[in-house]
């Protein structure tokens, strides 16, 4: 063993040891142990920071951007009305959402498919009013297991099939991989929903602060165009469950009605009066088609086309507005910003919102002109809230971003298109559409797993470059000597399946592959089942937050550590072993 070998094996030791004890965030340790690297001469100052700008790292802070652009353009909530209930139990949840994910990851890369499912799962559980952790893990573990059941579905059958071709003459096809992948994935999307969730720390399990927001009374306005006009107001109850909120009444030429408003047919220009948290009127909003405010404000709102958001004030008894109604003020003509909602704890508002006298200690729920929420607050002589990350959903291009996101994925999927550049070409049409507005495109990426990823490929990159990896191959094709042929395919796995935990699979498979090839020949058996072993294994990284995109995607938004991921990964990776050696030896006999 070389003295770089030392010293990295020695890293990777201390690394490990650091992020399972969970003193110092991962971000930091992994940095360190970079600069330290560096310093100590294993890691080549040119390749220092290769990381950041290694496929890996671009696509998910791509990914992460392109989430919120289907979150901001309400895909999220199409999906979540379609498919999702709120009032499942947390079991069937999970379930559902795995079966969905892992469908989706066989024939899309399972980092877009995370991607697309990733944001609705949290919607849900922030309805449901349980932390999102209890569930984005068996997320992420479901669609990197549908990814195993084709050839595009994950990135290491890809080159496995590329390898074949250079060693035996011919690509694995298509479908190749779906006798074993697919058993696979269904033997762990059964684990997952059954028993793995219930593996998860209590400590993630915490109600995040979201499902606890203030709740206002707000107003939404029916459009001329609604395709909702002459339906009584009663017919919209089911939508209204569905998002958690409460319709109180109507109002209709100024006037307010309520008991008898549930059989009033609805007409344009009717004011919908709700009580709701912000997230939950922007649902209910967005799956009516409705209107912030009457035809002539919202108009004038959006004019200048850079897109609104939303705000909430606290009302000190100095403020402007105080003692006064948003319409005395000129709070719409004078600052083109609507009043949304009023939140007045234990009062019953009964007058129209923009009628109403504002009272001292009345958060108001604003929605401004994009990048003036500041010197609104400061007109109205208001205190702001914390920002919570209210958006308003563009629900007009809803269609526009899912088929954005479409064409990306397929493009990629067939070979057009790098993934990152796909995904890229995916950011930059959302900023130039206003999906997502460009002073929030960097607000989106989680800098922290940036830096995780940025830090651990370079000291990857140096494990492989200075023989590490190949000592540990050569070591296996020691060990293994006068096994069984079953036998050494299930130690190649194993050992595959750990290395893919700690580098990532592409690396792990370009390695492993030709090691698996080399053993096979050592046994005089076909190298067909021993690649499609690497394929299962290298796909298979559940310990860690470092080993899959997947994994690392969820680690910050989940509330997890790093520790957290081998409780439930550590019985999938078994139960992975123990069904994919059966099949291999079935389907690819030696």
């Amino acid at each position: 063993m070389t003295t770089d070998q030392i010293i990295l094996f020695t890293l990777f030791g201390a690394v490990f040891a650091l992020l399972l004890w969970g003193r110092f965030r991962y971000d930091i340790v992994a940095f360190t142990a970079l600069m330290v690297g560096v310093v100590l001469g294993v890691v080549p100052t040119g390749d220092a920071f290769s990381g950041f700008g290694h496929p890996a790292t671009l696509v998910v802070a791509l990914v992460l951007v392109v989430s919120a652009g289907l979150v901001r353009s309400g895909a999220v909530f199409l999906i979540t009305r379609t498919l999702v209930d709120a009032t499942r139990s947390l079991g069937t949840h999970i379930a559902l959402m795995g079966a969905i994910g892992g469908v989706l990851s066989a024939f899309m890369n399972n980092v877009a498919a995370l991607a697309l499912l990733m944001p609705v799962d949290i919607q849900t559980a922030r309805k449901a009013g349980r932390a999102p952790g209890l569930s984005l893990m068996p997320l992420s573990f479901a669609t990197i297991l549908g990814g195993m059941a084709t050839l595009i579905g994950t990135p290491p059958n890809i080159i496995i099939a590329s390898i074949r071709e250079e060693a035996l003459g011919a690509p694995f096809a298509m479908f190749d991989f779906a006798p074993v992948g697919g058993a696979a994935a269904i033997a762990g999307l059964i684990f997952v929903a059954l028993i793995g969730w219930r593996l998860i720390p209590q400590d993630t399990t915490q109600t995040t602060p979201e499902a606890d927001l203030s709740q206002y009374i707000a107003e939404l306005t029916v459009p001329e165009d609604s395709k909702h006009l002459g339906r009584r107001l009663a017919e919209l109850d089911n939508a209204a469950d569905k998002a958690d909120v409460a319709i109180l009444g109507l109002i209709r030429d100024g006037k307010r009605r309520y008991g008898q408003a549930r059989n009033a047919l609805l007409q344009a220009g009717d004011a919908l009066v709700l009580e709701a948290t912000p997230d939950a009127l922007d649902e209910f909003r967005t799956s009516l088609d409705l209107a912030v405010a009457d035809a002539k404000r919202e108009e004038a709102l959006r004019a200048d086309g850079e897109g609104v958001e939303i705000i909430e004030v606290v009302v000190p008894e100095a403020a402007r507005i105080h003692g006064k109604t948003a319409q005395s003020i000129g709070l719409a003509w004078r600052q083109r910003t609507v009043l949304l909602g009023i939140s007045r704890q234990g009062t019953r508002i009964t007058k129209h919102l923009r009628k109403t006298v504002v009272k001292t200690g009345d958060i108001l729920l604003l929605l401004v002109p994009r990048d003036t929420g500041p010197d609104v607050t400061d007109w109205l002589g208001c205190l702001p809230l914390a920002d919570r990350g209210l958006a308003v959903t563009e629900n007009r291009k809803v269609w526009l971003a899912i088929g954005l996101f479409a064409a990306a994925v397929a493009a990629a999927s067939v070979g057009l298109l790098y993934l990152p550049i796909a995904l890229g070409l995916v950011v930059v049409a959302y900023v130039l559409t206003r999906i997502v507005p460009l002073s929030e495109l960097y607000d989106h990426i989680n800098w922290p797993v940036v830096v995780l990823l940025g830090s651990m490929i370079p000291l990857g990159a140096a494990l492989e470059s200075s023989g590490g990896t190949e000592l540990i191959a050569g070591a296996l094709v020691s060990w293994t000597g006068g096994l069984p042929a079953w036998a050494v395919l299930t130690v190649l796995m194993i050992v595959t399946m750990t290395l893919s935990d700690v580098l990532n699979n592409t690396a792990t498979t370009i390695v492993a592959a030709p090691v698996g090839i080399q053993m096979a020949q050592s046994l005089n058996v076909s190298p067909d089942p021993f690649l499609m072993a690497v394929a299962v294994a290298a796909s298979s990284a559940f310990l860690t937050p470092i080993g899959h995109k997947n994994n690392t995607l969820i680690l910050s938004a989940g509330g997890y550590s790093f520790g957290d991921y081998w409780r439930m990964g550590l019985p999938l990776e078994v139960l992975i072993v123990a069904v994919s050696i059966p099949m291999i030896l079935i389907v690819w006999p030696l």
